[in-house]
């Protein structure tokens, strides 16, 4: 199962990226298959903030069409979210120590722990910060596809 970032989700929505269509494609592609792939809720929450916020966005999308966006989402039959069940804990706290995450890097941490307590096969992100977490695949799908 591939789960997606915040960041791709972000380049998905926002017609202003530069990675826009190349993101849009690669979520739809997703969306549209016939294999499970998934969102972890910390990355939907994050969407949410970012694509609503006003200091990044000028102007932010307004929070109808950023709710409407994820219920797109969440729509299609192949979709899973991804949260936290019995035995996350260990999963976090082996995620974090392995990975000497503190301050921010726990958020990311806890997107890695999610990932790897529903064996998720890929985390597709634009995010380098994923490297630290070595048991997790992490590939870029907009790797070539935008200037």
């Amino acid at each position: 199962m591939i789960a997606v970032d915040t960041n791709i989700l972000v380049y998905a929505h926002r017609k202003d990226s530069q990675w826009h269509e190349a993101a849009e494609g690669a979520v739809r592609l997703l969306a549209e298959g016939t294999a499970p792939w998934a969102i972890p809720w910390p990355c939907l929450h994050e969407f949410l903030a970012i694509v609503t916020h006003p200091r990044i966005y000028a102007p932010p999308t307004p929070l109808v069409a950023a709710i409407a966006q994820v219920e797109a989402w969440l729509a299609s039959p192949t979709h899973v979210m991804l949260a936290e069940g019995a035995g996350y804990w260990e999963t976090l706290a082996s995620t974090v120590s392995a990975a000497k995450s503190v301050g921010g890097h726990v958020h990311d941490a806890r997107v890695a722990a999610l990932c790897a307590h529903h064996r998720v096969s890929e985390l597709w992100s634009a995010d380098r910060d994923f490297s630290r977490f070595t048991k997790l695949t992490v590939r870029n799908p907009l790797i070539g596809q935008a200037e």
